[in-house]
């Protein structure tokens, strides 16, 4: 018999593994393999700075979250949380902008595939493979979730295993000399080249929004906990398994790159991974990084897919979009959500190749707006459900460590993410359409009358 989430009829199939395996396989992906470079490029060493302190306030993020995720396991998370503990308007903004973010997002991951396929079959018109990755993804998301999990699992360990074998290989050259003919390299280039901050904590300061992008998608891990075994066990493991993980993938990997490398010259001869893989002596490097990154663009934009139609599934839930998207299919998944989600992502499939390349760094700010939105909102839900909960004295089997002083802090760093952003022109692009997206989904809530329909919602009793 198959355990379903009480009141929605989603399927209750997601394992431990699968959740923290999403969680990661959505935000290790191309903002590390191919991100990694620009943002060394604009704080050298100092990067490892960066990744640390937004690792932290991810970590402060993922535990808030979990605490409301394991206390009451929905679906819709943190647009549900929105709406309960913020009121009607939040719920609604967070849950379309989150579908939003994550559209543009899944528009760049999808039309990169395209370009990593062109290094095998550069004379195959690009589109057909655009095309064949986004049908596959959305057939994928048309399946039982368990077997959505399934795939996701082995997409991320892929990346997982490449990252782990280049540390690990890249400390024995750095120890050892292992592939450099015996003699080790040590770490000086992390200080020998105009120091460890050569920009200054202006140049720390333009890394942050690519590396916030970089860190898009741990928040998966409460849209899954409608559709979680045990969500008070598996959640709270995977939340914590994810932030460790992260962190050592990224700071680690980053750090065994720019100890072998000069961090002036990544970039310049390619991604910062082939270099390393040539380095080690490892033929076919491009091939195998090539290959690693394709299969990063599919998990992350199947990760997208699946979050966004369980937004626009809640959305419907709550009378904010149409009824169809609440329908499930035979496999219990909202199979007119994952349409639509997909149809809107060929139109941004046709339109990535008329617009400029330049657009491509608009799209990763524009979704490092919107999650900072997300993220905020979580936090700001949070702080409020524990409010209702010391009036209730209710008890919490899981907490967000050193609150409230985690929480006010958080807000705080993403705040000023986004105001670091008005340093660049291309990351200030951001500030104007996020804003905008934002009124005009006010403008949508007020005028559509939601606001007259919007009746205090209650998500659902705890859950063990």
């Amino acid at each position: 018999m198959k355990n379903n989430t009480p009141e929605s009829g989603l399927q209750r199939e997601l394992k431990e593994r699968h959740i923290t395996l999403m969680a990661l396989g959505s935000a290790i992906g191309v903002g590390l393999f191919l991100g990694s470079a620009s943002a060394i490029e604009l704080a050298g060493p100092g990067i490892l700075l960066a990744y640390i302190l937004s690792g932290i306030v991810m970590f402060f993020i993922m535990r808030a979250l979990g605490e409301m995720a394991i206390h009451k396991p929905v679906s819709g998370s943190f647009s549900q949380y929105a709406r309960e503990y913020l009121g009607p308007l939040p719920g609604f903004i967070t849950g379309w902008n989150y579908w939003f973010l994550w559209v543009v997002t899944c528009m760049a991951e999808i039309t990169a595939v395209g370009i990593y396929m062109g290094f095998w079959f550069p004379d195959v018109p690009r589109w057909i493979w655009v095309l064949a990755a986004l049908v596959i993804m959305a057939l994928v998301n048309f399946l039982t979730v368990k077997a959505y999990g399934e795939l996701e699992f082995w997409f991320a360990l892929i990346k997982i295993i490449t990252i782990i074998f280049m540390i690990v290989s890249g400390l024995g050259m750095i120890i050892f000399g292992i592939g450099n003919g015996g003699l080790a390299t040590g770490i000086h280039n992390l200080w020998s080249h105009g120091g460890f901050l050569p920009h200054g904590i202006k140049g720390i300061l333009l890394s942050l929004q690519m590396v916030a992008f970089a860190f898009l998608g741990i928040e998966m891990i409460g849209v899954t906990a409608g559709e979680a075994k045990n969500p008070k066990k598996t959640i709270a493991k995977a939340v914590d398994a994810t932030f460790w993980r992260i962190l050592i993938f990224y700071v680690g990997a980053l750090f065994v790159i720019m100890s072998i490398y000069p961090w002036n010259e990544l970039g310049t001869k390619g991604s910062p991974f082939v270099m390393t893989f040539d380095k080690l002596g490892i033929p076919a490097a491009a091939g195998i990084i090539n290959f690693v990154v394709l299969t990063a663009a599919l998990s992350s934009c199947n990760g997208g897919l699946f979050s966004t139609a369980r937004m626009l599934f809640n959305l419907a839930e709550n009378g904010e979009a149409p009824k169809r998207f609440a329908k499930l299919n035979k496999n219990g998944v909202p199979g007119f959500a994952v349409f639509v989600t997909a149809i809107v992502l060929l139109i941004g499939v046709v339109l990535n190749y008329i617009v400029p390349a330049k657009v491509f760094a608009w799209v990763t700010s524009i979704s490092t707006f919107g999650a900072i939105w997300t993220w905020v909102v979580i936090l700001l839900s949070q702080m409020k459900f524990r409010s209702s909960l010391q009036k209730s004295k209710g008890l919490l089997d899981y907490r967000l460590p050193l609150y409230p002083f985690s929480s006010i802090f958080s807000i705080v760093f993403l705040i000023g993410i986004a105001a670091a952003m008005a340093l660049s022109p291309d990351t200030r692009i951001a500030l104007i359409v996020g804003p905008l997206w934002i009124i005009i989904l006010t403008a949508f809530f007020y005028g559509k009358g939601y606001h007259k329909k919007a009746q205090p919602t209650k998500v659902n009793k705890k859950v063990s």
